[in-house]
Formats: structure tokens, C-alpha cells, sequence
């Protein structure tokens, strides 16, 4: 693949009442990629705002699910046209200015690219300490029985080939989705890399993460795929 033109690049973004975030995160895209051919799919749950009329104004396709994170980004890859897919949150946590370290990844020879908090260069304005603990303790429990060595797994700032795509064969309906592609990518024995990424704050509504909910799920994903 070369860079900025011959690949097309499917952005998936998972909204729920995202309607004040997404004028903002399309501009940024759009200053970002202005070089490169990609789509953005827009995954969302039945929205009550205007996020829906905001994504296709801006020309996003938009299609509808009504089981969670992990399902929409499914739902979202298996409805994409790229070569390269990234997944990223619609709430501008994820930068876009790390939209071509992820596609550098791809184009670099990598299956999987996935941002990072803890490596170099990485770093979240929205990790309270219970939070970072829990990440931590998932992350060593990942290498531990899986043989990985990554410095984040709970992020959803990741970027693949269409191969890979179909290759994890995903089956996450929530936030395990994440652990899931991690864990996946080491059983198909995908080559991996991390990138640092930094992690801002929602810029405007709600979060839809529960830490507790949320972090049972986590662990059932990684037992369950042992």
C-alpha cells in the first residue's frame, strides 16, 4: 500500500448522542486526512439528539444497532468498503491527529495497530487512579496467560487490514470488543505494533462506560477465550 491515495481508509465510529461532538470531530478528520480516500461509517444507537442529521450532513454513512460498543464496531467493519479500518470514539478522546500514525502502522507492514496510553509519548486526561489500576491489572493478566507483551488493552484506538478484520472473527457485543482484538491478534499470530496515543477527556455528554459492569465483562472475555 502507498501512502495517500491507492488504499481507501474506513473510519468506524460508534455514536450514542454524540450531536455536539461530531461537528468538531468531522473538521478535525477532514484537516487530518485531507491527502488520503476514506469513508467514515457511523455506527449508532438509536440517537435522540441530532447526531444522526450532523453525520450525514457531513457525509458519514450511518447505519443502526441497539447491542453496544462491540457490536457496532462488528457491524461497522463488516459494513466498511476500506482496506485499512480504524475504530475511534466519537466524543474526541481519541485525537485525529493519530489517524496516520495508525495508517503508517498499516503501511508499514503491521496487521493490528494499537494506540497506547502507557507507552512514551502516550498519557490520558481521563484515568482516574481505580481506572488506571484496573487497566493495569487486566493488561498483566492478558500477557500472563496469552504470552503478549502490550502496555494497554482497554482502548478502543486501533486500526487493521481488512485480512485481519476477518481473521479475529470478533464476537464482542460490548466493551470487551478491545481485549477481544488483542487477545485474537495473539492467537492468529497478526504482527501487532503499539503506538503511543493520548487520551483526552469527552469534550461534551456523557460517557457510556460503567467500570464496574464493564469490567466484568472484561474479564469474562479474557477467560472465555483461553
Amino acid at each position: 500500500m502507498s501512502k495517500n491515495g491507492n488504499h481507501l481508509i474506513s473510519i468506524v465510529i460508534p455514536t450514542l448522542n454524540e450531536a455536539e461532538n461530531l461537528p468538531q470531530l468531522f473538521s478535525n478528520i477532514r484537516a487530518v486526512l485531507s491527502q488520503y480516500r476514506y469513508e467514515i461509517i457511523i455506527v449508532d444507537g438509536h440517537s435522540k439528539d441530532k447526531t444522526v442529521s450532523i453525520a450525514r450532513k457531513n457525509g458519514a454513512r450511518v447505519i443502526f444497532e441497539e447491542k453496544g460498543k462491540g457490536f457496532a464496531i462488528r457491524k461497522g467493519i463488516s459494513n466498511s468498503r476500506g482496506d485499512i479500518i480504524i475504530s475511534m470514539d466519537a466524543d474526541m478522546s481519541h485525537r485525529p491527529e493519530e489517524l496516520k500514525l495508525l495508517i503508517s502502522g498499516i503501511d508499514a507492514g503491521y496487521d493490528v495497530c494499537m494506540g497506547s496510553r502507557f507507552l512514551l509519548g502516550g498519557g490520558s486526561d481521563d484515568m482516574p487512579l481505580f481506572r488506571k489500576l484496573g487497566n493495569k491489572f487486566f493488561i498483566f493478566l492478558v500477557n500472563l496467560l496469552y504470552g503478549s507483551r502490550y502496555t494497554d488493552l482497554c482502548y478502543g484506538y486501533r486500526s487493521f487490514t481488512r485480512d485481519a478484520a476477518k481473521k479475529l472473527g470478533l464476537k464482542s457485543d460490548g466493551f470487551g470488543i478491545e481485549t477481544e482484538i488483542g487477545i485474537k491478534a495473539v492467537k492468529k499470530r497478526l504482527r501487532v505494533l503499539e503506538i503511543p496515543s493520548y487520551e483526552k477527556k469527552r469534550n461534551a455528554g456523557q460517557g457510556k462506560l460503567r467500570s464496574f459492569q464493564d469490567g466484568w465483562i472484561i474479564l469474562k472475555t479474557i477467560f472465555g477465550n483461553l
